[in-house]
């Protein structure tokens, strides 16, 4: 590769060194994957001090393995492990995880799962057609006499963050609290944060509990048709989930039902814009549009990184030997450009039909919000292309230096 590559790999050993703050990685990582498929697909990325894969089949894999796990704390003590005591300045921020959906393992991640599933039913979701139509043609209302906007503040943040809010019965003004709160969490996800961001993360989540147990106190006084008042009457072989569990699980669906489609729908129109496509053909019919946007979330996914604990000793295929509460990385971004899996993987194919991508995961933690999402995006795209036939950029769009949620600071549009 180019001395220019941000990346430097050595095959024989697999190991890599890689910034993921370098502006040639984080803006395009494609070729950053591209070259990690030819050389070393699962290698030691020696700057985070663990193994990463970036094969689809190693990663499809490895997401269903039951050797690996989201946690480990409930098969080893912190002591056993060696891991350190829990922070004290990120107290409510644990409490949060300690009860998440994602972060839980069977037995707990089945009963949880299967009481939110029972309530997160395609009929509610499906439901939901008219009024994100709805709103879409609403929001380009606003601006589309202007002639320019920029889409992410006025139409790829308020689509998703209105759905969720409207499915679970938290009020919709709150909207850019919920945002401001789920920006300052997610910032945790990233490689060794800072304590200012760990700071703000948890006087996030404490204020998000704490105005949630206020509206689960109110709906169990006076039960509505949302998700909360569902899920709070769900009940499996005599249980229900406790208020931890409903909190949890609704700062969850919160932040996961808008963070990742936000970035999603920015993603998917500056790739069909800087692509120089027709946008007609590619929202033509249901078809078309379902090609359409599995291809975007393939192409440019928002989640490019999973990591998960080796719950035992293991020693994979690839010669790798894990240690119990050892951590993995699987690229779910790199996965998705295997060029062993996708024809031409660098190439954007809106027609493209070769099979699932990996963009919501798989296995036991597959994302539950993906008929929400695919649904949002199958309306907010077309409808956007629709009303502005002549839509492109304004400039070139801002990457943000956020590698695991890869997105744009602005997307500048004009017609």
């Amino acid at each position: 590769m180019p001395v220019t590559s941000p990346i430097r790999i050595d095959a024989h050993t697999r190991r890599v060194s890689l910034d993921v703050h370098d502006p040639a990685f984080f803006r395009n990582p494609h070729l950053t994957y591209a070259a990690l498929h030819a050389a070393a697909p699962a290698f030691y990325w020696e700057e985070q001090a663990q193994w990463f894969f970036a094969g689809y089949d190693q990663v499809n894999a490895l997401l269903r393995d039951r050797r690996f796990g989201r946690q480990i704390l409930h098969v080893a003590t912190r002591d056993e492990l060696g891991l350190p005591a829990p922070e004290p300045h990120l107290a409510d921020f644990d409490k949060l995880e300690a009860a998440s959906l994602l972060e839980l393992e069977p037995p707990a991640h089945t009963r949880l799962r299967t009481l939110v599933n029972r309530a997160f039913v395609s009929r509610q979701i499906e439901g939901l057609r008219l009024e994100i139509a709805a709103l879409a043609n609403r929001l380009i209302d606003g601006f589309e006499k202007d002639g320019k906007v920029e889409l992410l503040k006025a139409y790829a943040e308020i689509i998703p963050v209105t759905v969720i809010a409207r499915m679970l019965g938290v009020p919709v003004e709150m909207g850019p609290k919920l945002l401001d709160w789920s920006h300052s969490m997610v910032k945790m996800y990233v490689f060794n944060p800072s304590h200012e961001t760990q700071l703000e993360a948890n006087q996030a989540s404490a204020e998000f509990a704490a105005y949630l147990r206020e509206i689960v106190a109110a709906k169990r006084r006076q039960p509505a048709d949302d998700l909360l008042s569902l899920m709070i009457a769900a009940e499996q072989d005599g249980e229900r989930l406790t208020e931890d569990e409903l909190i949890s699980t609704a700062v969850l669906l919160l932040n996961a039902g808008h963070e990742a489609t936000v970035h999603q729908l920015g993603n998917a129109v500056s790739t069909i814009l800087s692509h120089g496509l027709d946008p007609a053909p590619l929202f033509a019919d249901p078809a078309a549009t379902s090609r359409t946007v599995e291809e975007c979330m393939r192409y440019a996914a928002p989640l490019h990184l999973f990591q998960r604990y080796a719950l035992s000793d293991v020693t994979l295929d690839e010669g790798i030997i894990l240690r119990r509460g050892e951590k993995i990385g699987l690229m779910l971004a790199a996965a998705n450009l295997d060029p062993r899996r996708f024809t031409d993987p660098l190439a954007f194919r809106p027609a493209r039909d070769e099979g699932p991508h990996l963009s919501f995961g798989a296995g036991i933690h597959f994302c539950i919000g993906a008929p929400l999402a695919r649904l949002e995006l199958a309306l907010s795209l077309p409808i956007l292309f629709q009303r502005l036939p002549s839509l492109r950029l304004a400039c070139a769009p801002d990457v943000r230096d956020s590698w695991h949620f890869h997105g744009l600071e602005r997307l500048d549009l004009a017609w």
